[in-house]
């Protein structure tokens, strides 16, 4: 069966119970390939997908997915999804009531172009890294293609599909000049093949790891810090949790009780927005089949909404904003699409820290706690302009005391994948000081 057909065939056996489900349906395809010394070392197609069930029993959820789509194995899952609700307490689970919400391609035939030109592509993105003489090492170099469709439908209304896709080339280098060696990596994707521009993300991939050699030594201290694209957007995607109504109704977010605060520096206004054109993570509706639309989280400062599903936001007594999450195999969560901190003008150097690359975000941030403490490489800042690379030091402090004492906020944006989300970040955010660990 296709996804289209087993949605169906789930529903229809579903209603002859009198079960309410929800099924998502997922296929998603991903071409790489990776090029080394000159020639293709590796080209993969892979193809996944399947079929998540979400049923309420007397106000029970259960789950079960099936990546299998045949009448048995459909109804072997829509039997474990019962079975899983049978096992849990009471509570007050329920779908969302709603109508058809359309079939969209936001694709149309943007990934469309021969396979030598794809090739072509990684082939000549690894061709320029190379022709540095400073680089020692192509670690990685390749074009990577991903392609989704998603398909929704409930017991209660809901239906609509969509398709998305995106191109890419990542890459990453270690470069050396006398003793000194960095390594960095690159990964700069788009909608639309034919914005790929492999030789430009090439030459700034070695363009930013060669301004790192030949580091000095950070003294340990407090300093005026400018934060590049890359950290900010690595902090957003660690720190996102905040502002999510499940973890504010487990009472785990700072923020929680205090919309209409000010819980940030007047530079800083937080939008999510799924509806972006050429979004790396835009989609026409959320996982419950929500229109999406945009919405600011914190508007000059000032904690505006939290990103809610209808669990969250009946529980919270919050509107629906339309960020329910689940991948066919997950359970109902809360995720952003493109989530950026929007630009403000252009913003000059002075002095401090310009962090360039952070480290280890995952292991060194909590987003209950809001604390960071991430290895960092960055530069040496001194009477506007850059002055020294700085070598490995550490970045430490507490994120909303960070967005409280931003300073300055540049322009453009600039976009990082992370998981099924997109962080964006302008060009430069000037943050009047943090603490950093290097030399004693």
């Amino acid at each position: 069966m296709t996804v289209d057909e087993a949605t169906r065939y789930v529903l229809e056996r579903a209603r002859a119970r009198g079960v309410a489900v929800e099924v998502l349906g997922t296929r998603a395809r991903e071409t790489s390939v990776r090029a080394f010394q000159g020639r293709v070392e590796q080209l993969t197609e892979a193809v996944r997908g399947g079929l998540g069930l979400r049923v309420v029993v007397d106000g029970r959820v259960g789950y079960a997915y099936s990546e299998e789509l045949t009448p048995a194995a459909l109804e072997w899952a829509l039997a474990e999804a019962l079975e899983n609700a049978a096992l849990q307490p009471p509570g007050q689970g329920f779908l969302p009531v709603g109508g058809a919400v359309g079939e969209h391609d936001l694709v149309g035939d943007r990934l469309q172009a021969p396979l030598a030109a794809k090739i072509g592509a990684a082939l000549g993105f690894e061709g320029t890294l190379r022709e540095d003489a400073r680089v020692k090492q192509v670690v990685l170099a390749g074009y990577v293609e991903r392609e989704q469709e998603v398909r929704l439908a409930s017991t209660a209304g809901r239906s609509g599909a969509y398709r998305r896709g995106l191109v890419g080339t990542v890459g990453s280098v270690v470069m050396q000049q006398g003793s000194s060696l960095k390594q960095a990596w690159e990964a700069r994707f788009v909608t639309d093949v034919a914005a790929l521009d492999p030789g430009r993300t090439a030459l700034d991939l070695t363009e930013r790891t060669a301004r790192l050699l030949g580091a000095r030594p950070l003294r340990t201290g407090r300093y005026p810090a400018y934060l590049e694209p890359r950290p900010l957007a690595a902090l957003l995607a660690a720190f996102w949790p905040m502002w999510s109504g499940k973890m504010v109704q487990e009472g785990k977010s700072r923020l929680r009780g205090r919309l209409g605060e000010r819980v940030a520096s007047p530079l800083v206004t937080l939008v999510d927005d799924p509806t972006l054109p050429d979004g790396l993570a835009t989609r026409p509706f959320d996982a419950e089949g929500t229109p999406a639309r945009p919405l600011t989280l914190v508007e000059d400062g000032v904690l505006q909404a939290f990103l809610t599903n209808s669990e969250t936001a009946r529980a919270l007594g919050l509107p629906n904003t339309g960020h329910a999450a689940r991948s066919y195999r997950g359970v109902l969560g809360v995720a952003p699409s493109n989530l950026y901190l929007a630009p403000r003008g252009p913003l000059p150097l002075a002095q401090g820290v310009l962090v360039a690359e952070v480290m280890g975000v995952h292991a060194g941030t909590n987003p209950v706690t809001g604390e960071f403490s991430v290895q960092a490489l960055g530069l040496w800042v001194e009477d506007g302009a850059v002055a020294y690379p700085l070598e490995n030091f550490t970045v430490a402090g507490d994120f909303l005391d960070l967005l409280a004492h931003v300073v300055g906020v540049g322009d453009g944006l600039r976009w990082e994948l992370e998981g099924p989300s997109a962080f964006g970040a302008p060009g430069l955010v000037a943050v009047e000081s943090l603490s950093f660990a290097g030399e004693s």
